[in-house]
């Protein structure tokens, strides 16, 4: 009977710090704000500025010294196509300058006065092209169009020097080696659908550990020295008891936004979603339990309250980077991929990317889901280490109170004699 005594006597004590976490949680505005308003509309942002996936009728400015029948063609050409529009023609490379300066154009095609000239003596021809390095969308469809323009004029070129008798004969003169270009999980090449799902995972981590952070600064602020165990509670001693509580709160409600995140929000803004949900939840359960005992460690390890939103914060894009969705991860440097292996994101992200967006299977990220399942036991141990290291601190600070009470008793009866 002291057997299910004591596992009866724990779960009682587990329940017990469950409700008064979630009833900080209810009390503070801040935590509030981070466990749910975050994660719930970060997402919707996000995903509706990159709605669009691609950039379109990028403006451009041209200077076409050549004024020729090809200088002509390409223009047109480029004109026609869904990326590039011709927004401005101007006499020279200084009003093109004042032109970008201004933002009136994002790129500028400079055709020189020998164009049509060297391309006619059978010499190859030079289209400079100028793009607005800010950013990289709008210098994509500047470039890439003038990129397919040349080549199918130069295609043309190609056929009626051949002197071809038939179609095929022209097609096999311009393209001896054909290909089909198939692009593969991401078929639009939007922006969104390839660095959001990413984004998605990392807002779960950032908005758990602030949110944990702010709770666990808001019981220090009130009081720094008893700011997880009320003295003389003895159900606190058990910190197993402390971290499983907390981590119960916490996991409540972030099945919620886990799935918010994981399920709904690729489905709304037609993100590719290739995993089942029974994939999902084995990613997703390790994911949100390391992301949990992180948070509890670094909240015990920040001292106030705004540190917390500070420190996590100002890592959010070097973790978005060290993901390697955003940047490649073979151009990372070995140090810092040493670093990203301490965040539950960059295997998470990496994971959750291959699976949702790529139709990779668990077993095709067999690495990632174990390293997560690794954080999960290592950051819950160290969340019972810092927190026995609390209750030790507690209790000095008890005993040393109480002897400085004492001593001050003993002052007082003895002044009083």
């Amino acid at each position: 009977m002291s057997i299910f005594h004591s596992i009866y006597q724990g779960i009682e004590d587990v329940c017990y710090i469950w409700r008064q976490e979630v009833k900080r949680i209810i009390k503070d505005e801040g935590v509030l704000i981070f466990f749910f308003l975050v994660p719930l509309a970060y997402p919707l942002l996000y995903s509706w500025i990159y709605n669009n996936e691609a950039v379109h009728e990028v403006p451009v400015c041209v200077v076409d010294q050549s004024h020729s029948f090809l200088s002509r063609q390409f223009l047109r050409q480029c004109d026609a196509s869904p990326d590039v529009r011709i927004a401005y023609y101007a006499q020279d490379m200084d009003e093109a300058k004042s032109l970008v300066s201004r933002q009136l154009v994002k790129g500028v095609y400079l055709i020189p006065s020998d164009f049509a000239e060297k391309v006619n003596r059978m010499e190859q021809g030079v289209i400079s092209v100028y793009c607005d390095m800010s950013l990289m969308l709008t210098y994509k469809a500047i470039f890439q169009t003038a990129q397919t323009v040349t080549m199918e004029m130069g295609n043309d070129i190609k056929k009626k020097l051949r002197g071809a008798y038939t179609a095929r004969e022209e097609a096999i003169s311009t393209r001896p080696l054909d290909y089909d270009d198939v692009a593969i999980f991401n078929p639009q090449g939007g922006y969104g659908s390839s660095v959001l799902p990413a984004v998605l995972m990392l807002i779960l981590q950032q908005t758990l550990v602030l949110g944990i952070g702010l709770s666990a600064g808001t019981a220090r602020d009130e009081n720094p020295y008893r700011n997880l165990i009320p003295i003389g509670d003895v159900r606190y001693d058990n910190t197993f008891v402390i971290v499983l509580g907390k981590s119960l709160c916490y996991f409540m409600v972030y099945c919620i936004m886990g799935t918010w995140l994981s399920i709904v929000v690729p489905r709304l803004f037609n993100f590719p979603h290739l995993a089942t949900w029974q994939t999902l939840f084995h990613l997703m359960l390790p994911y949100t339990l390391a992301c949990i005992f992180f948070g509890i460690v670094v909240s015990c390890l920040v001292k106030y309250r705004e540190n917390v939103m500070l420190l996590m914060v100002f890592i959010s894009v070097p973790l978005l980077f060290m993901t390697g969705v955003s940047w490649p991860q073979s151009n990372i440097p070995g140090y810092w991929q040493g670093v990203s292996w301490l965040f539950p994101s960059t295997f998470g992200c990496r994971a959750y990317v291959r699976v949702n967006t790529m139709g990779a299977t668990l077993y095709d990220v067999a690495t990632e889901y174990r390293i997560l399942w690794i954080q999960v036991a290592a950051y819950f141990t160290l969340a019972c280490v810092v927190y026995r290291f609390q209750i030790y601190r507690s209790h000095k600070y008890a005993l040393e109170r109480l002897e400085f009470l004492r001593h001050k008793r003993q002052e007082k009866e003895s002044n009083a004699q």
